[in-house]
């Protein structure tokens, strides 16, 4: 007898296991199983059942019939007859689909477990074909209209509290899961090996280049002159302190608070000028400091390797890894209260942002227009480029399943429908061998 083949998987797993696998592949549970199973015999049982009344009526009417019997017990034996054909004939075809009838290897029987794997192609390529053409796929998405759905639905406050409800439970299970040793050598390897290894001198000299061509800059001068300038009147007992100290010692008293008066007040003057006058020579002077500074950034190597010693102790100081290290904890003890508290600021805005989004969606016939266009060319894409990677989910969940066991489940999903072939096959041969019979007579003249 020919075997059928069976998968390694298949053949390493207990039997139990193997028909439990392909009863859920084939969505039985245990209790629908057993159900099926009940009405399948009760049908297979009345379908025998009438091929064995028809036997029994063959077997009687002819016996009547050549033993002296009325001229018409030979019509009711022509039925009885054509009745068994018919019986024989279609029960052979529906067991056939499922197993060897009689355990006789004939050709072209149990067609499902010998071609499983092909059944699976075939229903593989019938899905792809007709379901995820890219025509279809686009004409059900205009149907469906998804945007005005979404749009009606998350526009109410009650569902889109549901939805932020769930965003912050995947977020904390996201959360959750991460190790945050995981997280650190993460952001290690992405910052600040990266920082470490790209020069940061030529991208700063750049972005400083920028900032000085459009004036950005001066805000940050002018910030600088005014704290020199307050530092400079807040310090004056500093600058008579310092002129005390340097003077010599041969002079008098009076002579070095004089000196450090005058002293004090040129510089006093001197800040609120580089304060005010926006064209002062010292600005310039910064000016020409930080345009020279800026080139020397993007192409004197002196220049660009000090900014990478300065980058390197930067990174590589105590602080700044503890700082990296706690980053992570910091961030993940904020995502967790956030999407613990319902009335965190954080869901109150993911939540308001749905119900602005949903109106405007409800509202924007151009914007759903939009969006629905996007989601047929996405769709578009999907199933123009991966259909045949879809369709393999169910060649292969096919291929991996039992042959003989995928035999049983299918004939217990569709096994009682087919025994009404045989029923209908019984009564059918029955009428035909009768109309047949009695027109032989009528056209034979017998």
């Amino acid at each position: 007898m020919q075997t059928s083949h069976v998968p390694p998987t298949a053949q390493s797993e207990s039997p139990p296991r193997r028909q439990v696998r392909v009863a859920v592949g084939l969505g039985l549970g245990p209790m629908d199983e057993e159900m099926k199973a009940r009405d399948l015999r009760r049908m297979k049982a009345l379908a025998t059942g009438l091929l064995l009344a028809a036997t029994a009526v063959f077997v009687a009417a002819r016996w009547w019939e050549v033993n002296g019997g009325p001229t018409s017990i030979a019509y009711l034996r022509a039925a009885a007859e054509a009745a068994m054909i018919g019986a024989l004939a279609d029960w052979f075809a529906v067991t056939a689909l499922f197993r060897r009838p009689l355990g006789l290897p004939i050709p072209h029987t149990a067609i499902i477990p010998t071609k499983k794997d092909v059944i699976g192609d075939s229903l593989g390529d019938f899905v792809g074909q007709n379901f995820l053409a890219e025509d279809v796929v686009r004409e059900k998405l205009a149907r469906v209209r998804p945007a005005e759905r979404v749009g009606g639905w998350i526009g109410q406050e009650a569902n889109a509290d549901r939805v932020t409800a769930e965003l912050a439970t995947a977020a904390r299970g996201v959360v959750t899961v991460l190790r945050d040793e995981d997280v650190q050598d993460v952001l290690e390897q992405l910052v600040v090996r990266k920082l470490l290894d790209t020069p940061v001198g030529p991208p700063v000299g750049a972005v400083l280049g920028r900032v000085l061509a459009d004036g950005s800059h001066r805000r940050l001068v002018d910030l600088v002159c005014d704290r020199a300038y307050d530092w400079v009147v807040a310090n004056q007992e500093m600058v008579l302190t310092i002129v005390h100290e340097r003077a010599p010692g041969w002079t008098p008293r009076f002579v070095d608070d004089l000196v450090a008066d005058r002293v004090f007040t040129e510089v006093q003057n001197f800040a609120w000028e580089v304060k005010n006058d926006t064209e002062h020579p010292l600005r310039k002077a910064v000016d020409t400091f930080l345009v020279e500074f800026a080139a020397d950034l993007q192409s004197d190597p002196v220049t660009i390797d000090r900014a990478e010693r300065v980058k390197q102790q930067i990174v590589e100081h105590p602080e700044v890894q503890r700082f990296i290290g706690r980053a992570w904890s910091v961030v993940k003890a904020m995502l967790l209260d956030a999407a613990e508290d319902p009335s965190s600021a954080l869901r109150q805005r993911v939540r308001d942002g749905l119900v602005a989004f949903g109106r405007r969606l409800d509202a924007d016939a151009e914007l759903r227009a939009k969006i629905d266009g996007w989601l047929g060319d996405a769709a578009g894409y999907v199933v123009r480029h991966y259909a045949r990677e879809i369709t393999t989910l169910i060649t292969d969940t096919v291929e991996r399943w039992d042959a003989e066991e995928t035999s049983r489940k299918v004939e217990l999903q569709v096994g009682r429908d087919l025994q009404f072939i045989r029923i209908n096959g019984t009564v059918v041969g029955a009428l035909a061998g009768l109309v047949i019979y009695a027109l032989a007579n009528l056209l034979i003249g017998v």
